[in-house]
């Protein structure tokens, strides 16, 4: 199995890059937010951050593939980097501090490596293949990650990002079903609800509606806690337009009840 510790450090490296923007443009008075075709909003802030990631891999990883949020998808080949420069833009132009940048490596279809930077929380995740799953602000000075032991659906605290999409999706009543069995739930939102799964502070993260770039760096740090992360139909990774994550214990009852 090959081994991802130097792209590990890059994707630090990167992180670190990323976030001297990011945090420059956290609650600036002069910041310029769009809405983008989808409705959804972009600003500055996203745009020079994935400018920042795609000219640092163009340099040091030229023969990789880059997919990122804002910009065209880039190069070809069997190792794609996939990035998302803000997930949680809606918080990051409201001042709420949560929102993180999403870096991902993608090898011959499978997310082998992510990193989750969140620098308005002070914290940052990220694991490898094989290489287990972790949180802290360095490699240097980091935490071993491990799910929960949770094993029934009424000891169990979920969270989720809204409750449009499930009733977009015609799967609210049973999402209402599920939070009500659930012994708490939390709407701590995006890419916290997966980090919360992989630490063991939350049991269940669901969403019905997602782009590969909003999952990729999440999937190795959930199953490297020890956790699973699928589609709402079952199927492993990031590539359903959706995700489940859970402990692993809980996940088949919940893909029953939401799939």
């Amino acid at each position: 199995m090959p081994h991802y510790d130097d792209d590990l450090r890059l994707a630090h490296v990167l992180a670190d890059a990323v976030e001297r923007v990011t945090m420059a443009r956290f609650r600036a008075d002069d910041l310029v937010v769009e809405s983008k075709a989808d409705l959804t909003l972009v600003s500055d802030a996203d745009k020079a951050a994935e400018q920042v990631i795609r000219h640092q891999l163009k340099r040091t990883r030229p023969r990789d593939a880059i997919e990122g949020e804002e910009f065209e998808s880039t190069g070809h080949g069997p190792r794609r980097w996939v990035i998302d420069p803000i997930d949680g833009t809606h918080n990051f132009v409201r001042g709420v501090p949560v929102w993180a940048t999403l870096i991902a490596l993608v090898d011959a279809g499978q997310p082998v490596l992510g990193l989750v930077a969140a620098p308005a929380l002070n914290r940052r995740w990220w694991a490898a293949n094989g290489s287990g799953a972790w949180c802290g602000r360095s490699l240097s000075s980091a935490k071993r990650l491990g799910v929960s032991k949770i094993s029934s659906v009424s000891d169990a605290s979920m969270s989720y990002s809204s409750m449009g999409g499930w009733k977009k999706h015609d799967r609210y009543d049973a999402f209402l079903s599920l939070a009500d069995d659930c012994w708490r739930t939390r709407a701590y939102g995006d890419f916290w609800s997966y980090m919360l799964v992989a630490e063991g502070a939350v049991d269940i993260a669901a969403e019905p509606d997602l782009q590969v770039y909003d999952m990729a760096a999440l999937v190795p740090i959930v199953t490297e806690a020890g956790g699973r992360f699928t589609s709402l139909d079952g199927t492993p990774g990031p590539w359903g337009g959706n995700a489940v994550a859970t402990n692993g214990v809980l996940h088949d009852e919940v893909l029953s009840r939401l799939g």
